[in-house]
């Protein structure tokens, strides 16, 4: 398993490396679009759809709010940004309060809290610099990568049992941890200021967390465990996004509020 984990994980930053900095940025946006609507079709697997076609309904409509913000309201992705940073704050605490009754109305609303202000983050980071959206991916999967083999190694005391039992505090921990020497690497790299990168990158990486257990807690409502199998080892697309869906735009916002990006 191990194994295969590590043989996706290197073949998908290949591919994410091209996308980012070889291919042109029309087909770069699109990529992003074609990735986030797999997505949605994954999520429309939570909302007890009994056919192939009502599922195409739910990604129908998570693209016309995709198009709809990128057409109609292009000059409010900071808003955008800001909206979803509050609802994963109300995530975060909606983690705390699970297991809870999510009725299939609430997981409509929630799987376009997820995915559209995701998409927005992935075009503003982009927009901005290439090597910005990489960075912000570099913590999620740092955060990802250290809490996975601190949580092998010593995780004893569960995070979240209800919604995800192999998640540990032990594993959170070793997360951040990963995600201080991804940031002191990154300070050294691009001479920032530790005292401002550092504490924002943390708050990053441990929201990141956030977005991988508010989607397990759809998934666990639905009775599913893996989004799907397009990633060997690593599950569906929601399986890989879900962190980034948390993480980005809180990047992106930050990157706005620190006055690193106009």
């Amino acid at each position: 398993m191990l194994r295969t984990r590590i043989i996706t994980a290197v073949i998908s930053l290949v591919i994410i490396g091209a996308v980012l900095f070889i291919l042109p940025a029309t087909v770069a946006k699109l990529v992003f679009a074609v990735l986030i609507l797999a997505g949605a079709w994954e999520w429309s697997a939570f909302l007890s759809f009994s056919s192939d076609a009502t599922r195409v309904g739910y990604v129908t409509l998570i693209a016309a709010l995709m198009a709809a913000v990128v057409w109609v309201a292009p000059g409010m992705f900071d808003r955008i940004l800001m909206f979803a940073c509050m609802w994963w704050i109300v995530a975060f605490i909606w983690t705390f309060l699970f297991p809870t009754p999510i009725p299939v109305a609430v997981r409509w609303i929630c799987g376009a809290l997820v995915l559209v202000p995701l998409f927005v983050a992935l075009l503003f980071l982009y927009r901005i610099d290439p090597q910005m959206l990489l960075f912000a991916l570099l913590i999620v999967w740092a955060a990802d990568v250290g809490a996975y083999f601190a949580g092998k190694q010593f995780g004893r005391v569960k995070l979240a049992p209800s919604i995800s039992p192999e998640k540990t505090w032990e594993g959170v921990i070793g997360g951040l941890m990963m995600v201080v020497v991804l940031t002191l690497a990154w300070a050294g790299y691009q001479d920032l200021s530790l005292a401002v990168l550092l504490p924002f990158c943390l708050a990053v990486g441990a929201l990141s967390i956030v977005g991988d257990l508010t989607v397990s807690m759809f998934k666990r409502t639905a009775g599913v465990k893996d989004s799907g199998t397009l990633f060997p080892g690593h599950g569906g697309v929601l399986d890989r996004i879900d962190s980034v869906a948390a993480a980005a735009p809180l990047f992106a916002l930050g990157l706005l509020q620190l006055g690193l990006v106009t």
